[in-house]
């Protein structure tokens, strides 16, 4: 079957329009200097440093205060977590 050629420039713009929100947005303004890690790439730094993934599941007003207090300490929710941790358990 032939296509018509308003249906093939209406394909050729959905083609354009899929790659132009794929792209993501330009680098502006030295904000492209931290370039983002691959989850691989990060997973290897975590381990070299001796991380280890820990997930619970924990109530929401108590994840709420932990995101709230996090923002404000130094090292954020990970740093704030290890350091309740470490308090609590002694």
């Amino acid at each position: 079957m032939t296509m018509k050629k308003f249906d093939l420039a209406k394909q050729m713009a959905l083609k354009i329009e899929g790659k132009r929100k794929g792209a993501g947005a330009p680098d502006r303004f030295a904000q492209g200097a931290a370039v983002a890690l691959d989850k691989r790439e990060q997973r290897k730094r975590d381990a070299a440093a001796g991380l280890v993934p820990f997930a619970c599941k924990l109530p929401a007003d108590l994840v709420a205060r932990i995101n709230a207090q996090g923002a404000d300490h130094e090292g954020g929710v990970n740093a704030l977590l290890v350091d309740v941790l470490e308090k609590g358990l002694g």
